[in-house]
């Protein structure tokens, strides 16, 4: 005669049952966890690129900027220092004068699903950092004023906000329960 171990067939397939539902209700859940993150690293990954251009300009006591490019694929920005004492230049960059200091970069190739985008709390344009697209920063450590939006998969939205004065770089969350900007971290 056979033991029993006291499960049948039936309490199995429940078991299991109850198990994929519960994952399949747990896995939207963590996959927006995992977009919000993603959105928040490549947030203080531009930031942490900021303050590296800001960092060369005092240390090579010359400008450096970051280049913002928006094309069909999306926003790819680069870092130039200034090669003749006048400023990063969008000429001066096509004439080879101000030096590329890194390869470009698009956060989308970094972090999947992010983009430099704005939506929710900022509007339409996600770089408002005057019409060159140019953030500067100047051997004295003074920036150029505005903000660059990084929009998530999920549509969290971030904000890198760059005070012109003191060059610091500060990042920035929506509430769009309380259609507030508040600190991130």
């Amino acid at each position: 005669m056979a033991r029993s171990n006291g499960y049948g067939l039936i309490e199995v397939m429940l078991a299991m049952g109850l198990i994929v539902v519960l994952s399949a209700l747990a896995i939207p859940s963590a996959l927006a966890s995992v977009d919000r993150a993603r959105a928040a690293a490549a947030a203080r990954f531009l930031a942490s690129r900021m303050a590296m251009a800001r960092s060369h300009a005092v240390m090579r006591a010359a400008s450096v900027a970051l280049r913002f490019d928006e094309d069909a694929d999306g926003v790819a920005f680069q870092m130039f220092a200034d090669g003749n004492r006048n400023g990063v230049r969008t000429r001066d960059i096509a004439s080879l004068i101000d030096q590329q200091l890194d390869p470009s970069v698009r956060l989308s190739d970094l972090f999947p699903g992010v983009a430099i985008a704005a939506a929710g709390g900022a509007g339409s344009d996600p770089l408002r950092i005057g019409s060159a697209n140019l953030l500067s920063f100047s051997p004295l450590g003074t920036a150029t004023s505005g903000s660059v939006y990084v929009r998530g998969r999920d549509g969290t939205q971030f904000a890198i906000r760059i005070l012109g004065t003191t060059g610091r770089v500060r990042v920035e969350r929506y509430q769009a329960s309380t259609r507030r900007w508040v600190d991130a971290f």
